[in-house]
């Protein structure tokens, strides 16, 4: 048996900086918490996200039992330096770490002064791991995320609430734009990595991609529609099978199937995406824990002191 899983660490910076907890002691607390979860989920590769610094990622590792090995991505913003990886009790051999948008995207555009993008706001990393149960080639990502920040104030302090409702819907296209292009992005890396042989590679994409399933940027990465998990055709094959992937999400028990409290609202936001080869593995999925999720708003800057991560993992668990 293997287990894998996905988990948004929220926000871990050590202590001091302008994104990290405040002090040592919040920090310690934090790192306890994250630890406890893993620990507790049994799990052997973890895909990671928002690790701000990868010594506040090795602080983690350090209390946890055994022998752990991480990989992080190399592609992150300056601005708020967050990045996906992995850590993992098997050895981890890098396949891919992509960034630039997929050909022939072009550049979108970010914000009121027409700036452009081309990049992904984190990188997807893509690993390679060898369990008994075989290989499997897994990838981490974390889409552009629908919490808006808009230009500072005149001071240069962060403002997450819009002057009005014009700038509101602008800046949440803005966001919409570049999650598209995302998803486009790690669907051309998929693409390369199956190229047309899912019913033998097993490769799961892991991670937060801000939107719930039905969401068009989430369907992105699906592939060829049809197949879909407890529809007729799920186990019929078909000639999309070689490219398709299937979420995970309809495995998860009705009552675990939130991974974030958005203003009081559960939402499912941290996925498991498999090939056919990897579903053929899957023998359970569950979301431990999101019954305590703290409910979260539009400034993320309100939970500096906190403890823990405002996500809950998914985890799967593969014969």
């Amino acid at each position: 048996m293997t287990v894998v899983g996905t988990w948004n660490l929220e926000n871990l910076f050590r202590p001091g900086g302008e994104f990290g907890p405040r002090d040592q002691q919040t920090y310690e607390a934090k790192l306890a918490a994250l630890a406890a979860t893993v620990q507790a989920s049994a799990v052997d590769v973890l895909a990671v996200q928002e690790v701000g610094e990868p010594d506040a990622l090795a602080d983690l590792v350090a209390l946890l039992p055994g022998s752990w090995h991480t990989a992080l991505s190399e592609n992150f913003s300056a601005a708020h330096p967050i990045r996906v990886g992995f850590l993992s009790r098997l050895l981890l051999t890098q396949v891919a770490d992509a960034a630039l948008y997929q050909a022939p995207l072009a550049p979108v555009q970010s914000d009121d002064a027409g700036s452009r993008e081309m990049w992904m706001s984190r990188g997807a990393l893509a690993v390679r791991v060898e369990p008994a149960g075989g290989p499997l080639t897994l990838v981490s990502v974390h889409l552009k995320s629908k919490l808006q920040s808009y230009p500072p104030h005149h001071d240069g302090t962060p403002r997450f609430n819009p002057r009005d409702e014009g700038e509101r819907a602008r800046y949440a296209a803005y966001s919409l734009f570049r999650r598209s292009a995302e998803a486009v992005t790690v669907r051309g890396l998929v693409d390369t990595l199956l190229d047309d042989h899912g019913q033998d590679r097993a490769l799961a994409v892991l991670g937060d991609l801000n939107d719930e399933p039905l969401a068009a940027t989430t369907q992105i990465l699906y592939g060829p529609p049809g197949s879909e998990i407890g529809t007729p055709g799920a186990d019929v094959p078909d000639r999309g099978d070689g490219a398709r992937l299937w979420n995970l999400a309809e495995l998860i028990p009705a009552a675990q199937r939130h991974t974030r409290t958005y203003r009081g609202r559960g939402e499912l936001i941290d996925h498991i995406l498999a090939s056919h080869a990897f579903l053929a593995k899957v023998k359970d999925v569950r979301v431990p824990g999101n019954e305590e999720l703290p409910t979260v708003t539009d400034n993320p800057a309100e939970r500096r002191t906190d403890r823990g991560s405002d996500h809950a993992p998914v985890i799967a668990t593969l014969s």
